[in-house]
């Protein structure tokens, strides 16, 4: 926060604003996006609710994942008779739509 500040006295501060915090015990965070999910271990979330409005303060450790699960990887590539790298960019490629990327990959 703020250096040579009471953390008490900025407690104060803070409620006379309308400002409240709130600590939450998460475990672990998702973040979807449309090509992949950041998953947040051991994070450190902090829940500011500003005059009705809330907004969260998220840190940890950041991991990436692909939103394509190995599941829908194998049955394309069981499916389309090709190896699982060229399933998976096949699903990639339709957004993760597994019909279109066997019939892609077919033709």
């Amino acid at each position: 926060m703020m250096p040579n500040l009471d953390p008490r006295k900025m407690q104060k501060m803070m409620n006379r604003m309308g400002i409240k915090q709130e600590e939450i015990d998460a475990v672990e965070v998702i973040i979807k996006t449309s090509d992949k999910n950041l998953i947040i271990k051991n994070p450190s979330v902090l829940k500011v609710d500003m005059m009705g409005k809330n907004t969260f303060q998220v840190s940890g450790e950041v991991e990436e994942e692909s939103s394509i699960s190995d599941e829908d990887i194998k049955t394309v590539s069981e499916q389309a008779d090709v190896s699982k790298d060229e399933a998976k960019k096949a699903l990639e490629e339709t957004d993760g739509d597994l019909a279109e990327a066997i019939i892609n990959l077919k033709n």
